[in-house]
């Protein structure tokens, strides 16, 4: 398992997404992603689109109006 930084402060909806997308197309099983957002669309359309792919993911709130989606790459 290998865990990966996706910096997505500072950027709007869609681009999170598409990076997330971009990134996990890359990672092996068992890898994760640790996703910085700071938006609250990314925290609504990350987590849907995880789950619809069979990801597992869990949100931290790290404060300051700052998240983190831990997502493993399960398939």
């Amino acid at each position: 398992m290998t865990e990966f930084i996706l910096d997505c402060l500072g950027e709007a909806c869609p681009i999170p997404l598409i990076k997330v997308k971009k990134k996990m197309e890359d990672l092996a099983v068992g890898d994760v992603l640790i996703v910085e957002v700071d938006h609250s669309c990314a925290m609504k359309n990350v987590p849907e689109w995880a789950r619809n792919q069979g990801y597992h993911i869990e949100l931290d709130d790290i404060g300051g109006g700052e998240w983190e989606l831990i997502i493993e790459k399960t398939k």
